[in-house]
């Protein structure tokens, strides 16, 4: 009986909501899906007309988008790309083929916040960024820079 109450006695000291630390490793792409469908060239045009035809940035000097249908393009000519597990996700040019995307090396890590979000981004060749969005704090682990070594490329959160 007294032992029962020693053995209570210490669980009760024990925090009622542990903090658990949560490590995030960069995807590997090979198993990265396409969530959805490239815009066609019809519907990139109808949309630069629409997008590019607003006054306000026609006169607004601030970026070159509307400037040519090729800069257009370039910015709106994106879809949706996640990691196999869902947890990361990026806009990735329509330009790069699915295989280029599967194959690229990751490159490096960030951790960047912005209020209570914080992003944890991994950085692929060929222009490849994926996401990972989520309200703990995070840190990087060492450097950043795990180039061709996912395994490296971590952050710890919690």
């Amino acid at each position: 009986m007294r032992s029962t109450r020693l053995i209570l006695l210490l669980l009760s000291a024990l925090p009622v909501n542990p903090a658990f630390a949560e490590t995030i490793s960069c995807p590997d792409l090979a198993q990265a899906v396409q969530v959805g469908a490239c815009p066609s060239e019809e519907e990139l045009r109808y949309t630069y007309t629409g997008y590019c035809s607003d006054n306000a940035r026609m006169y607004d000097m601030k970026d070159d988008v509307c400037s040519s249908f090729g800069n257009y393009r370039k910015l709106k000519n994106v879809v949706l790309w996640e990691s196999g597990d869902g947890a990361f996700s990026g806009y990735l040019s329509c330009d790069l083929q699915a295989s280029t995307v599967k194959a690229a090396p990751v490159a490096t890590l960030a951790v960047a916040r912005k209020g209570n979000m914080t992003r944890v981004v991994c950085t692929y060749g060929d222009g490849v960024i994926l996401s990972h969005r989520t309200k703990q704090s995070c840190r990087a682990e060492g450097d950043g820079s795990c180039p061709g070594n996912p395994e490296g490329c971590r952050a710890s959160c919690q």
